[in-house]
């Protein structure tokens, strides 16, 4: 089992963990830090990574921890492979293909990262994801987001998509200590257009 190191002294929650901790119905840090070490026993064929609407140009908060979360599990192991998951639903620009751009960027092989193009919502990121996964051959899948959408998530994905997803949510002590050498690299975000873009709201 591979170790964690945690930061012993944290200045404070970051910018990017607060916008992920701002509701009581997302899982603890305590929680959160268990189901990792829970996951360090497992090595993961794929996860799956929500998306979040790309808007002016540029990535928020919430997609950032999710992207940077993804790179840390398949740096550190847990997940060999990365599968972005969204549609356009309301901007024209195709999230699954945003977080690829991003992960690329990162430094996540492109070979080692896959997109899921049909999901409109948190639920259908789960289901369609898991079924493409499947479909190409990976066995050990898990879903990895920040600890609010995955405690939202977890009834959904063990009863109705599947018992043997994993659930590895973004632990914010690790992501603080991550923070200061963050970056926000440029990507082709034009590339990820859909110009036949209809918002959700008006389907």
């Amino acid at each position: 089992m591979r170790a964690i190191r945690y930061p012993k002294v944290l200045s404070g929650i970051t910018s990017i963990s607060l916008v992920l901790l701002v509701s009581t119905c997302a899982f603890s840090s305590r929680v959160s830090r268990n189901l990792l070490e829970e996951s360090m026993t497992k090595s993961y064929d794929i996860i799956v990574v929500p998306g979040v609407p790309f808007e002016n140009g540029q990535w928020s908060l919430a997609m950032k921890g999710r992207i940077y979360w993804s790179k840390y599990l398949y740096d550190i192991g847990i997940a060999r492979n990365v599968m972005y998951s969204g549609s356009a639903v309301y901007t024209p620009y195709n999230e699954a293909g945003i977080m690829a751009l991003y992960a690329e960027k990162l430094g996540i092989p492109g070979d080692n990262i896959l997109t899921e193009k049909k999901a409109e919502h948190s639920t259908e990121n789960v289901y369609y994801s898991y079924k493409k996964a499947r479909k190409l051959g990976f066995q050990k899948i898990a879903l990895a987001t920040d600890p609010f959408q995955a405690k939202m998530l977890k009834r959904f994905t063990k009863k109705v998509v599947s018992p043997d997803v994993g659930i590895i949510p973004l632990v914010t002590d690790i992501l603080d200590a991550m923070e200061k050498d963050m970056t926000d690299p440029e990507i082709e975000y034009e590339k990820a257009f859909r110009a036949d873009f209809t918002p959700l709201p008006e389907r």
